[in-house]
């Protein structure tokens, strides 16, 4: 009975607004000094690799970015489903958010990844399976923001979008196992959990700080945004007209 309880007071803008209020400079400053601390890590002290010379610490960045892209469409889609399943309207505040985020992650993933495809295949640009998937992956971020600014009831906005993000899920095993499935240019994963990893320790330990450190950045700006979709959506409500009086 108290999980409940606990489960629909998460769910409630209100609670999650004043709750989050303490959090968010401390992850402003911890997410900042991780990514500052792991692109001086990576980019300047880890050694050149023996194939790709130094080229190949753009991945500090290219592949952080494409993962929690990734990550971020399964979360998106998760609070569509709550907020389907249980009408919460704080899931689908988060759902609009995690859009916006995820779609900016993607195209840095795109953008990187092209940076370092020139000098690597000698084109900026491949029809490569995991390049193409990205690419729906970003499209269908872009097709969630459509959405929310194509209606103009808020509801049958979220409810489409919901769907849209659950539809396009099938899409992520396909990015992760497409260099497994297809003839693919892209480099198979080097950095492996439950497998043995291909990557010296020297270059692993600021990859990994580099994955925690988008993790936590993602945290951060997901909290804000959605903070600031609360007071959008909330703003007729007597505790958001109080916040603005004081």
């Amino acid at each position: 009975m108290a999980s409940w309880q606990w489960f629909h007071r998460l769910g409630s803008p209100r609670w999650f607004y004043e709750k989050t209020e303490s959090w968010v400079p401390w992850l402003a400053v911890f997410a900042i000094w991780m990514i500052v601390t792991g692109c001086i890590w990576g980019l300047a002290f880890t050694p050149p690799d023996a194939k790709q010379g130094n080229s190949f610490r753009i991945l500090y960045i290219h592949a952080p970015t494409s993962m929690l892209a990734m990550s971020g469409y399964y979360l998106m889609a998760i609070s569509g489903a709550v907020g389907l399943i249980w009408r919460m309207k704080l899931a689908f505040m988060v759902m609009k958010s995690a859009a916006a985020i995820g779609a900016m992650l993607t195209f840095l993933g795109l953008f990187t990844g092209a940076v370092w495809g020139k000098p690597t295949w000698g084109t900026w640009w491949e029809w490569d399976a995991r390049i193409t998937s990205m690419l729906v992956l970003f499209f269908l971020y872009l097709g969630i923001i459509a959405l929310q600014e194509a209606y103009r009831d808020q509801d049958a906005a979220d409810k489409t979008s919901a769907i849209l993000a659950l539809v396009g899920t099938v899409n992520i095993p396909i990015i992760y196992k497409s260099v497994d499935w297809w003839y693919t240019l892209h480099q198979p994963a080097t950095f492996k959990i439950m497998e043995k990893s291909t990557i010296a320790p020297s270059m692993a330990y600021p990859f990994v700080w580099m994955i925690l450190a988008f993790y936590v950045t993602f945290a951060w700006l997901l909290i804000m945004r959605t903070r600031v979709e609360i007071l959008k959506r909330e703003r007729r409500t007597t505790w958001v007209q109080e916040l603005a009086r004081d």
